[in-house]
């Protein structure tokens, strides 16, 4: 049975989280770091770091606290509701999914405590420009050459590159459309070249360059031609935390906007006291309510060894879209100063946009909803 109930210490996590998040991602944290080169919040990661909260749905052999992915969403809404600029869905989730899944012993024992501890960044080059979110977008390619690889291509919208110790690299090694496979590669390795690319959300992304860049065979991560199968089951958890992420900051976003609504008057009276605002309000709080509850049944259907191939792009597809709505309800309620940079609502506005579109867009996330949908008709 679904128990929609948070636990006492899920509440206390939540309320560890917000506090952090507040002393360390403040609006000043945020804006300073827009379109910065590194683009990490330090000493938000490094508190953390110290709290356990980067290996915290790690398992506890590998330094992580072997936390469900219900603990997770409420992680990531509080994440979601700071914009908090760390690379822990990057790093500490699908880097660090891809080892425990297919890493090798001297992988998993040489990467995952340290990507726990906060110590090391493997970031995903996963996009390529021009390409889409399926395996076919896949198009850089791994070469065997001698006891290694030779990976020539380019990525785009790598989040955190430059503050990476090793990229998670998505490359094509056959001509099947799921001949692809993973590999570690040092973003300071020759051949690679990072050059930033700025974004709606002016969050640090990288497009990066291969071009003749040797590895070795030790750094595949998985058997030969199973990357994909490895990026699918990962990113399923990813989705829900994604999901979670847009739904703290829809939450805080409609926060702010029914606070202005009521303090903001026109004609002698408050802008909520007017039907079409005030309805605009109630759907909003709706849509809201609808995304965390299909995100929690994602997050719960997982921890019970329920498939998340349906309900992981079901939560990701509705928070994504729900987030972006609200916000662009909300910057219509503020009007003309709510795209000035002194309010905080346009900063929610642009990064929905960009949440909307990362990690499976919208099109991407029916097509794999659909999948599972005609497979059972």
């Amino acid at each position: 049975m679904l128990d929609l109930d948070f636990t006492e210490e899920q509440e206390m996590l939540r309320e560890m989280v917000r506090g952090v998040c507040a002393q360390h991602a403040g609006g000043d944290v945020i804006r300073s770091l827009e379109d910065d080169a590194d683009g990490v919040a330090r000493e938000l990661w490094s508190q953390l770091a110290e709290l356990g909260l980067l290996g915290l749905m790690l398992p506890e052999e590998h330094g992580g606290g072997g936390s469900t992915l219900l603990d997770g969403v409420v992680l990531y809404e509080e994440l979601g509701r700071a914009l908090a600029p760390v690379p822990h869905l990057e790093s500490c989730v699908l880097a660090a999914g891809a080892l425990l899944l297919a890493g090798s012993d001297e992988q998993v024992a040489a990467w995952l405590p340290a990507i726990a501890s906060g110590s090391s960044i493997i970031v995903p080059a996963w996009l390529e420009p021009g390409d889409g979110y399926s395996p076919l977008g896949v198009q850089l390619t791994a070469r065997a050459d001698g006891d290694g690889f030779v990976l020539d291509g380019t990525k785009s919208h790598v989040r955190f590159a430059s503050a990476s110790d090793q990229l998670l690299v998505l490359a094509r090694t056959g001509p099947g459309a799921t001949d692809i496979d993973l590999f570690l590669v040092a973003p300071d390795a020759a051949g690679v070249q990072l050059d930033q690319q700025h974004s709606l959300a002016a969050d640090t992304q990288y497009r990066v360059s291969f071009s003749g860049v040797r590895v070795a065979a030790a750094s595949r991560v998985g058997d030969a031609g199973s990357g994909w199968v490895t990026w699918s089951k990962v990113m399923e958890q990813a989705m829900v935390l994604v999901a979670a992420q847009a739904n703290g900051g829809a939450e805080y976003a409609l926060e702010i906007t029914n606070q202005y609504a009521k303090d903001r008057e026109q004609f002698d009276k408050p802008l909520g006291a007017f039907q079409a605002i005030s309805h605009y309000l109630a759907d909003a709080r709706t849509n809201v309510d609808g995304s965390k509850l299909l995100t929690y049944e994602a997050a719960w259907a997982e921890s019970t060894g329920r498939p998340l191939r349906r309900l992981a792009p079901m939560a990701k597809l509705f928070a994504g879209n729900t987030f972006r709505e609200v916000t662009a309800m909300a910057q219509q309620v503020f009007g003309g100063v709510g795209f000035t940079l002194e309010y905080e609502i346009q900063l929610y506005f642009r990064r929905a946009k960009q949440l909307q579109l990362s990690w499976n867009d919208s099109r991407r996330c029916e097509e794999l909803i659909a999948d599972v949908v005609l497979e059972s008709a």
